[in-house]
């Protein structure tokens, strides 16, 4: 059974940072790419940022370079979002996804296969 598990959200201050954990289990973690979506009340879920397996390329949203990173821990299937400078506009459900392959050049929601459950990050004023 396909299995992604994203944590690590809660409530920080403007300018503060948070890591959230994808960890991934049935599947093979070389062959795939994981995505990070965020969604707000009303809207699509955007991409965020996402790592390729197999070869480590990675792909960040405009409004999170510089400030978003994305790494993995291959002995724990876990790949990890560190979040810092933390913007009120980065308040949002956040979700991990898994696609067969690589990352593309502007991920898409519907074209990534399984989902873990979100994690909420909510950055104050």
């Amino acid at each position: 059974e396909v299995q992604l598990q994203a944590s690590g959200g809660g409530l920080v201050q403007t300018g503060g940072s948070l890591r959230l954990s994808c960890v991934v289990s049935g599947l093979s973690f070389g062959d795939i790419a994981i995505g990070w979506f965020r969604q707000t009340p009303g809207k699509g879920r955007e991409a965020v940022s996402c790592l390729s397996m197999h070869d480590g390329s990675t792909y960040f949203a405009d409004t999170v370079k510089g400030r978003f990173s994305i790494s993995s821990d291959n002995a724990r299937n876990t790949v990890y979002l560190s979040m810092n400078e933390l913007k009120p506009e980065d308040t949002a459900v956040y979700y991990c996804a898994s696609i067969f392959g690589y990352c593309s050049s502007y991920p898409l929601a519907y074209e990534y296969n399984n989902w873990g459950k979100g994690t909420l990050v909510t950055v104050s004023s």
